[in-house]
């Protein structure tokens, strides 16, 4: 009699154990993740907005998971070589990759030849930042403000020349974005990376730009570059003082960087929502919001359909200004 009494309790313990695990499959992959490192990808080279971000992303997220999330820069191809190594990663969730307005919004419409479908290869994971575009010039150019600036380009056509992160960089497609509605002709030049391009620019060897906060705060803060307009709605209160391109005549005028974290196809749903889960509450950790505030960036952290829904959004926006400013892969 003992021994079937123990045979009995040991058969409903096994019954309920394989019940709870067949009704939580979750909990058993959101326990197992991260079981290594994990990769955090990033589709420009050092010095810019984007490794920012990721970075100060990437420091909370190994305090709290107990594994080493490593940013890995990887530029080259407007973001493509980055992708594509993301797009080949094990979809386990321990290869994540920086999205971005370039590589997700613009590059769909801009490169004729990409090795991947960015809405069927990836899975949006969750929003990290937006990032207000501020538009920059040299000291050494003649203009005071924003106005002075287009006037000053409109009289000498081709003769300045801007620099960018690299083809479908957030500053490349701000710019071709204002000359589109300003009317003006100045020379792209593109990069590889935000810290290159600053570097010509500071040095007076390119004459404006248009960046993040992140990259550009400090320069503007010496006197070393000349801030003329944001690409926000409303004015940012890192500079008050600096009016938005859509104050200045251009109605509905908006651009900003943003960024999210993207997976390859396939990551489980649970790997997935953990992510999230995680990226939100390390957006909520004081590094971060104070970082965050001094950029005058603006976080996010919502849930994967939430992120689809704004990647969606944007590559209707950006579409149409890709066809209309006919921006090309120089």
């Amino acid at each position: 009699m003992p021994q079937k009494k123990t045979f009995s309790l040991t058969r409903r313990a096994f019954v309920a154990g394989a019940a709870a695990a067949i009704a939580a499959p979750g909990l058993r992959a959101q326990a197992s993740w991260p079981s290594k490192p994990v990769r955090f990808l990033v589709p420009f080279a050092p010095g810019g907005t984007s490794e920012i971000v990721a970075r100060s992303v990437a420091a909370e997220l190994s305090k709290q998971l107990g594994q080493n999330v490593f940013v890995e820069n990887k530029p080259g191809g407007a973001g493509v070589v980055a992708m594509v190594e993301a797009q080949k990663a094990a979809p386990d969730g321990h290869t994540i990759i920086l999205g971005h307005v370039g590589t997700l919004a613009v590059n769909p419409y801009m490169l004729s030849n990409q090795p991947y479908d960015v809405n069927r290869d990836f899975v949006p994971v969750t929003l990290l930042a937006k990032v207000p575009n501020v538009f920059v010039i040299h000291p050494d150019v003649p203009a005071r403000d924003f106005r002075e600036f287009v006037a000053y380009v409109k009289k000498n056509p081709g003769r300045l020349s801007y620099g960018s992160a690299g083809n479908a960089s957030a500053g490349h497609l701000a710019m071709e974005y204002l000359k589109l509605v300003t009317g003006m002709f100045i020379t792209h030049i593109p990069y590889r990376g935000t810290g290159p391009q600053l570097t010509d620019l500071l040095a007076g060897r390119t004459q404006a730009s248009s960046a993040g906060m992140p990259a550009l705060g400090a320069h503007i803060r010496s006197g070393k570059l000349r801030p003329i307009a944001v690409g926000t709605l409303q004015r940012i209160a890192a500079m008050p003082e600096v009016p938005t391109v859509h104050e200045m005549g251009y109605k509905d005028f908006e651009t900003s960087q943003w960024y999210g974290i993207l997976a390859p196809a396939g990551t489980p749903a649970d790997v997935v929502r953990r992510i999230q889960e995680e990226s939100f509450k390390a957006l909520r950790s004081s590094a971060v919001t104070e970082r965050f505030a001094t950029d005058s960036a603006v976080g996010g952290g919502g849930p994967a359909s939430e992120f689809a829904t704004f990647i969606a959004r944007e590559q209707k926006i950006w579409s149409d200004i890709v066809k209309r400013a006919q921006i090309k892969a120089d």
